[in-house]
């Protein structure tokens, strides 16, 4: 089912920030969707603080009057609001998210790996250069509709090439879903083009390669060095690692701002509803087919095939659907089957442990 995205669409008229101060907790993200979840009357003892920064060793959190550093929680990542437990801050509670981006961790173990929580719009960010990729690119979007997250494609260096306009056409072919904005990173343009969605109490989230001027655009928000930014490589255009950590920034309106390292690798997994809204062209083709089961080959009466004779598809984005398809569908199962196994393993582990005490 092709999903309403009308809301995706930044809002109309004026896009100046309203002039409201809004509450310590609605600077972090605070809105009704998490305090329906919490217990005003224990909230003395137990309060909701946000994950605003991931560590090796653990998690930085905000809170009214409270910023502290805690041990690792299971499940939880940079956006998640807590129910945080004092005496046992590692038992704090994850409250249901609103919004999640994991992929399949990189290396062959398998695991899934969260991103980033609660976010309401996600720039994804490339560079008019060597670096532009449409194929990772779709990637980041069927990420974004999976989640329901608003997708926002941001091409940045646009004045050192020749023809932007090309990355534009390239980009806006996408999705007519999602926006497209292109940018001086190193101006005062993001703060007009990108003031629709920093609003006091949403998140916002840079996602991209390395060096494509993310963490410029977070600086830029900020008017300031908030985070640390590297040139590219001149000899192939990629980029160096200059945000080494998952960080929540907050503006002065009460807009948060999460700044990503970047992603080598874009692994997608349980994302079968973004990858069909990305390409909705090509699933409300193969619905055609003469058979369910068509393997949109050889088989006869295929509607995608016949659509590629007729040149109504392009090949290479038909190719795209295919790999992302398969690649998501390898992942899904791989995933389910290593957590079999980890039940499997935690199965026999406690009816040893049963064994053991008799």
């Amino acid at each position: 089912m092709i999903r309403d995205y009308s809301d995706f669409l930044p809002p109309s008229g004026s896009s100046k920030i309203p002039e409201r101060e809004p509450s310590p907790m609605e600077r972090l993200g605070w809105n009704p969707f998490f305090s329906q979840q919490t217990d005003l009357d224990a909230a003395a003892d137990a309060p909701p603080v946000r994950v605003v920064e991931v560590h090796r060793t653990g998690l930085r959190v905000l809170g009214e009057n409270l910023d502290t550093l805690i041990p690792p929680v299971p499940n939880a990542t940079v956006g998640d609001w807590l129910i945080y437990n004092p005496q046992r801050p590692s038992n704090s509670k994850v409250l249901e998210r609103k919004s999640v981006f994991e992929r399949r961790a990189p290396g062959s173990d398998r695991k899934r790996q969260l991103i980033a929580a609660n976010v309401d719009t996600v720039f994804i960010v490339s560079s008019c250069n060597k670096d532009f990729n449409i194929a990772r690119l779709e990637r980041y979007v069927a990420l974004a509709f999976e989640a329901q997250v608003t997708p926002v494609i941001l091409l940045t260096k646009a004045d050192l090439c020749d023809d932007p306009d090309a990355y534009v056409k390239a980009a806006s072919a996408i999705s007519n879903r999602v926006l497209v904005e292109v940018l001086n990173a190193l101006s005062d343009e993001p703060i007009a083009k990108l003031a629709p969605w920093r609003k006091p109490g949403q998140t916002i989230a840079f996602l991209g390669s390395s060096g494509v001027g993310k963490s410029t655009l977070v600086n830029a928000l900020f008017r300031d060095g908030m985070a640390d930014t590297a040139a590219i490589r001149e000899d192939d255009s990629k980029g160096r690692h200059t945000t080494t950590r998952r960080q929540l920034h907050f503006t002065a309106e009460g807009c948060a701002v999460l700044d990503t390292p970047g992603m080598r690798e874009l692994q997608l997994t349980d994302v079968e509803t973004g990858i069909a809204d990305v390409f909705a062209d090509i699933v409300a083709l193969a619905r055609q087919c003469r058979f369910n089961d068509c393997r949109h080959g050889t088989e006869p009466g295929c509607a995608i095939q016949g659509a590629l004779a007729r040149g109504e598809i392009d090949p290479d984005r038909r190719a795209r659907w295919n790999k992302l398809v398969a690649e998501e569908r390898f992942n899904a199962s791989t995933l389910a089957e290593r957590k079999t196994a980890d039940k499997s393993l935690h199965k026999m582990i406690n009816a040893i442990q049963q064994k053991n005490r008799k």
